[in-house]
């Protein structure tokens, strides 16, 4: 499935990223998906990720993740990464996120961010410059 209005990034797949047989260890896509996050608000958004976290004390942590795991990745592939919104919300947001070698979709995941005040670790509404910036890689729902 190819990925309108998406960021994409390449993730070469290393051997810390693996487990005995070679193929990536499950729990590291966890991490790889975050480093995308953080990439698409540098890169894609143009919203520094350390000064929210650090100085507007502004987070954005997982409340739900839904991941298929379609196809093994393995040391050595780059795994092309693409990013999309499927929804905004008040205080969260839907991502859908797909990795895939050439072509062949090895992963996909489904995962809610939602806005959080760092102190107090409670939900915070979606400031109006970052829903805006959000809005720009929303796709419509097909309903998957």
């Amino acid at each position: 499935m190819s990925l309108p209005l998406a960021f994409e990034k390449h993730h070469l797949i290393r051997f810390h990223h693996c487990d005995p047989a070679c193929i990536v260890f499950y729990p590291e896509y966890l991490v790889i998906f975050d480093e995308l996050i953080e990439d698409w608000f540098n890169e894609g958004m143009h919203i520094n990720f350390a000064q929210l976290h650090a100085e507007q004390r502004i987070g954005i942590p997982a409340v739900r993740i839904e991941v298929d795991f379609i196809a093994p990745s393995k040391i050595g592939d780059s795994l092309r990464l693409s990013l999309v919104v499927k929804r905004i919300g008040n205080k969260s947001f839907t991502l859908m996120i797909e990795g895939s070698v050439d072509g062949d979709v090895r992963i996909r995941a489904v995962m809610v961010r939602v806005v959080a005040a760092i102190d107090g670790l409670r939900g915070v509404p979606i400031p109006d410059v970052l829903r805006e910036k959000i809005a720009k890689y929303q796709v419509q729902d097909s309903g998957q």
